[in-house]
């Protein structure tokens, strides 16, 4: 447990088990390679949970075709959170590894996805240090560090977005930069009212920051100074960490830790709708913390968004209609692409939904423990991604898996030297895993 604002912060899933340091090409379920060393975890070894709707058991799902981006500005990939469909190469191999800084421990993690700019990868550690690296040697351009003088424990968190050739920087300590992205000069810093654990959203010309106690402000991306602020419901509890706001057009949504969905317009700052997920079912103190921790995703006209309690919903973006709700629970962002939104829930289980009306169309257990018949170690997973017809997630037991994103089927495993710490990263037919121990894996 950890003790922050004066709140009792759940930690979950701290604790990083390291299983191997080899990259094999056998994940994809391309060739007929020798098992990986080490016992395997039955994916059968865990608590049943979501079935799936036989209703809809024989729609075919049809996805969009893969497209090269070019960009990860965002934790999410972009300032929507939707990536749909990206395209990965067949059989990616390990390129260049590197030390990004501070790893997680019990103190601080690392809460920022790395970014790709062009041929710049960006990253943040778990002691608000920024560096670029060249994305495709591992060549290190820069490296910053954010740090206050007077640090003491605990002042970990934040995250990074890119906009306009500026790299925008939230941190644990109440600051805000934003750095030239050629040199990492600081072109302006801007107090907050308190610590962040998300990263920010930029577009428009506006900075979007959300708060540890649960505030929202849009700052001026060409100077930092305050456009509006918003005050949601505090709540006394909360998981460790953050979800960023999603923005498409003049609509901001903002995730609280209240369990609080709201739109806010960008331009004025004035509420537009607003949906509380928290669940209706209580069962435990802690599957009932209503904490919107995954990612929303705006698809659209929708947005898709999971609270931890047990509430994933389909809301009209105009309107704040809710449009369909299911008892899912999570902690890591929807991946919606097409008619259909793949989704990692708190029982370690990845579902494919139906966008149309929340229907379950197949579910896939993972892994929930590294010692399945003690029930100990348990697996933190962080994803899906969906890259050339597979689902990657990564397991904190350092092992990444791939799935079909038509059935559920397993395809095969992937060794990682260390637990993940965030969600991979697609971009130009390349793939990036970040660990806990703050190293940076590039596979091209």
């Amino acid at each position: 447990m950890l003790l922050e604002m004066r709140k009792v912060i759940l930690v979950l899933g701290l604790g990083f088990v390291l299983t191997g340091c080899s990259l094999t090409d056998e994940w994809f379920g391309d060739e007929e390679l020798p098992p990986l060393p080490g016992a395997r975890i039955s994916i059968q070894s865990v608590d049943k949970g979501l079935t799936a709707d036989p209703t809809i058991a024989d729609q075919r799902i049809i996805l969009p075709q893969p497209f090269v981006n070019t960009y990860w500005t965002h934790n999410g990939g972009n300032p929507a959170h939707a990536m749909f469909h990206l395209s990965l190469s067949d059989l990616p191999r390990e390129t260049w590894t590197d030390d990004i800084g501070e790893e997680s421990d019990g103190d601080e993690l690392i809460l920022a996805q790395p970014l790709v700019v062009e041929s710049v990868l960006f990253t943040m550690d778990a002691r608000s240090t920024v560096k670029a690296f060249d994305r495709v040697t591992g060549k290190v351009f820069w490296e910053k560090d954010l740090e206050p003088a007077d640090e003491d424990d605990g002042y970990f968190g934040g995250g990074i977005a890119y906009a306009d050739g500026r790299i925008y920087v939230t941190t644990g300590f109440a600051r805000v930069f934003a750095l030239d992205v050629r040199s990492g000069d600081v072109i302006w810093v801007q107090n907050a009212p308190a610590p962040m654990r998300a990263a920010p959203t930029v577009n428009g010309g506006r900075v979007f920051i959300v708060t540890l106690d649960n505030q929202t402000l849009a700052l001026a991306a060409d100077d930092g100074r305050r456009l509006w602020s918003h005050i949601g419901v505090q709540s006394e509890t909360s998981l460790l960490g953050g979800a960023s706001a999603a923005v498409a057009g003049r609509k901001l949504i903002v995730p609280y830790s209240s369990g609080e969905i709201v739109a806010i317009d960008v331009i004025e700052g004035d509420v537009e709708w607003t949906l509380d997920l928290s669940s209706v079912k209580k069962t435990d103190p802690l599957t009932d913390l209503a904490h919107i921790r995954a990612i929303p995703v705006i698809d659209r006209d929708r947005v898709i968004a999971v609270s931890h309690s047990g509430r994933m919903v389909a809301i009209d973006l105009k309107e704040g209609v809710r449009l369909w709700d299911t008892d899912i629970g999570g902690v890591q962002m929807p991946w919606v692409a097409g008619e259909f939104i793949y989704v990692l829930t708190n029982d370690s289980q990845i579902a494919a939904v139906r966008r149309q009306d929340g229907r379950i169309r197949w579910v896939q257990p993972l892994p929930r423990y590294i010692d399945p018949e003690d029930r100990k170690g348990l697996i933190v997973w962080q994803g899906p991604v969906l890259a050339s017809d597979r689902l990657i997630a990564a397991g904190s037991h350092g092992e990444a898996i791939s799935l079909s994103p038509y059935t559920g089927e397993v395809l095969g495993y992937l060794e990682l030297p260390d637990g993940a710490a965030m969600p991979p990263v697609v971009v130009g037919n390349s793939l990036y895993f970040l660990t806990a121990e703050a190293e940076i894996i590039a596979m091209q």
